[in-house]
């Protein structure tokens, strides 16, 4: 080796040739094309249930709903495109609250956590909000992400809500929410906790006005949500198999010091003790709720004209 380096070093020595394949020196430009090409990592998506293997524009064609029936955790936006009519629909612009209000000390500061969300996510805070129709039935829809900080209640959450609830009044058209969170967000405090209340207040206009408000419960649903407007429905759908409870089921057998039977907290266990109404797949979610709803706003109607 040491031979080769003085030979290379010699004035006038020329370097060694690169070696290529023949398919480069029969096509130039080949080799590039080729090494340049490259897969998308998300184009496939392993079902969480079986390990299989799914081909994602089949997934998304599905709803997000696996072969095995597995309901996916899907984003605020693809969630009310899925609801509305044809996709169709009117966004509804949250007020704006302090990003910070407590000046939160941690390894990564809120801000940050919160910009990193929204770029991310594309939301704004974990709720959305938007207005249209559902199989022709006007309605107010929220929905909260998962995917923003665990769906976790917040001033901006609390606040986005009671604008739905506000915007169903005005417009006297049901209110539907989809839940999915954590709790409360930690960030913000007792000024978390306050939208239990916030938000309870809220849905007591809605109610005076004689108008239905539905909750679709998602997977998870629990902590200070559940324990507030996710439980104040006039109905309660689930999607299959969603964790809907208030503590983890770790927590609650360390505290009863006892174990839990199978399917603890799910959709189906709730449903089959009274607190869900019923267990409804995703692709026949719209058409559930435009029955329902229908039929609670035949029951206003007459009780308008009976005034």
């Amino acid at each position: 080796m040491a031979m080769a380096e003085q030979r290379n070093d010699k004035p006038g020595a020329k370097p060694p040739k690169e070696r290529t394949g023949w398919l480069s020196r029969i096509a130039p430009g080949v080799r590039n094309a080729f090494s340049k090409r490259e897969t998308p990592e998300n184009l496939w998506v392993k079902c969480p249930d079986t390990g299989e293997m799914i081909y994602r524009p089949d997934l998304e064609a599905a709803l997000w709903v696996t072969p095995s029936g597995h309901h996916m955790r899907i984003g605020a936006a693809a969630r009310l495109r899925y609801t509305f009519d044809d996709g169709k629909f009117e966004r509804i612009a949250s007020p704006i609250v302090a990003d910070d209000p407590l000046k939160f000390p941690d390894v990564k500061s809120y801000p940050e956590r919160i910009k990193a969300a929204r770029k991310a996510s594309g939301e704004q805070d974990a709720l959305a909000v938007g207005y249209g129709h559902i199989l022709g039935v006007p309605v107010v829809v929220a929905v909260q992400d998962f995917a923003f900080m665990g769906g976790s209640l917040s001033m901006a959450v609390g606040e986005a809500f009671i604008k739905a609830a506000q915007e169903a009044v005005k417009r006297e058209v049901p209110f539907v929410i989809f839940t999915a969170s954590g709790g409360a967000r930690m960030q913000e405090g007792t000024l978390s906790l306050m939208q239990m209340a916030r938000t309870t207040l809220a849905l007591n206009e809605v109610k005076a006005a004689g108008l239905p408000y539905l909750v679709v419960l998602t997977d998870p649903t629990t902590g200070g949500v559940m324990a507030s407007y996710a439980m104040l429905g006039d109905v309660h759908l689930a999607e299959p198999n969603a964790l809907i409870g208030f503590a983890g089921r770790r927590v609650i057998e360390q505290t009863i010091r006892e174990s839990l039977p199978p399917g603890f907290q799910r959709a189906e266990f709730q449903m089959e003790r009274g607190m869900v109404d019923k267990v409804v797949g995703r692709g026949e979610m719209r058409e559930v709720l435009s029955s329902i709803l229908q039929t609670l706003m035949m029951g206003r109607a007459q009780h308008l004209s009976a005034a």
